[in-house]
């Protein structure tokens, strides 16, 4: 049976109640057969695989499609992946961060499918979010095209990388997993209790953190921090796109150097997934520090935490100290 979508999105109750009906109606009693007794989840990219894990706990078993180190954006899935895709109790995934398991997905023929995007309010976001000066033309071809990159329907998907909007999908994949495995659905719903209680407490830690500041604006390579800026009164400023590998124009680099005179920036972010030869380029020549801002698309060596919340702070950390938090 198809997922269809049948109600838009646009208050958090709103995304409860998607999430509950996103699943198909007709979940099977037998759902937790597979994995050893336990519900078999299959998540798209790291985001996904953290709600999953959190929230099942010890009734599923997650795998996920977008192994440690890889770039979500440019995954292409193997055969095999592909295959065992059609295997899985549960699929969550983030529509248009990654168009091979999009396509993947739709083909899978897995009826209890999870799309992140349907359970809160997406946004357009481009190289800038925040300001509401006049860059001319050039910057506005660069936001264009970083619009473009963002998915199918121009909108940025980096919702995770908001606490306020992750804890809306938290919710949205718990009633989801309650759906399909009706036998454990009261074990589900505490667990996404204390999960969005731990993101309301790092929302309040950002918000408090990043109240007072010398400067509101900061320089990423990856345009990946929209929603973030938003939420905690901040002006991102990207050398790319919502690509990562996306390569700036000379223009571009030009405006982030007199932007960076003119609030006061010292610091240059980059991501532990994506080159960082442009993002030092621009440091070296502007006279600007680099550190890490990490957009979460996945956990490795280099991350500076164990699994989300760890590396959120760590971002918090590093934000405040490029901001001048006081």
């Amino acid at each position: 049976m198809n997922v269809r979508r049948l109600i838009p999105t646009a208050t958090i109750a709103g995304a409860v109640t998607l999430g509950m009906v996103a699943l198909s109606a007709c979940s099977s009693s037998d759902a937790a057969t597979k994995s050893g007794g336990k519900l078999a989840v299959t998540a798209s990219f790291y985001p996904m695989q953290f709600l999953a894990e959190e929230i099942g706990g010890d009734h599923v078993s997650v795998t996920t499609l977008t192994k440690p180190g890889v770039e979500p954006h440019d995954l292409e899935l193997k055969p095999r992946q592909t295959a065992q895709l059609g295997e899985a109790d549960v699929i969550l995934y983030l529509k248009g961060i990654q168009p091979a398991v999009d396509k993947a997905i739709a083909q899978s023929g897995v009826r209890n499918t999870v799309d992140a995007t349907t359970l809160t309010t997406m946004e357009k976001h481009g190289t800038e979010t925040g300001h509401t000066h006049d860059h001319g033309d050039d910057h506005a071809e660069d936001e264009a095209h970083g619009d473009e990159e963002a998915s199918t329907d121009g909108n940025d998907p980096h919702i995770w990388l908001d606490p306020v909007k992750y804890a809306e999908v938290a919710k949205g994949v718990g009633a989801a997993l309650e759906k399909a495995d009706p036998d454990h659905a009261a074990a589900y719903k505490k667990n996404t209790a204390a999960l969005v209680t731990t993101l309301d407490g790092l929302n309040t830690d950002f918000e408090q953190g990043l109240a007072d500041t010398s400067t509101k604006t900061f320089i990423t390579t990856h345009a990946a921090f929209g929603y973030l800026a938003e939420r905690y009164g901040l002006e991102q400023e990207a050398i790319a796109g919502i690509d990562p590998e996306a390569e700036p124009s000379p223009a571009r680099v030009k405006e982030l150097e007199t932007i960076a005179k003119r609030d006061k920036v010292g610091t240059v972010f980059f991501e532990t997934l994506a080159s960082d030869k442009t993002a030092k380029t621009l440091a070296g020549d502007s006279g600007l520090k680099t550190d890490v801002l990490d957009p979460l698309e996945g956990i490795t060596d280099k991350s500076k935490g164990a699994d989300y919340v760890e590396v959120m702070r760590s971002n918090l950390t590093a934000l405040q100290k490029a901001l001048g938090a006081k």
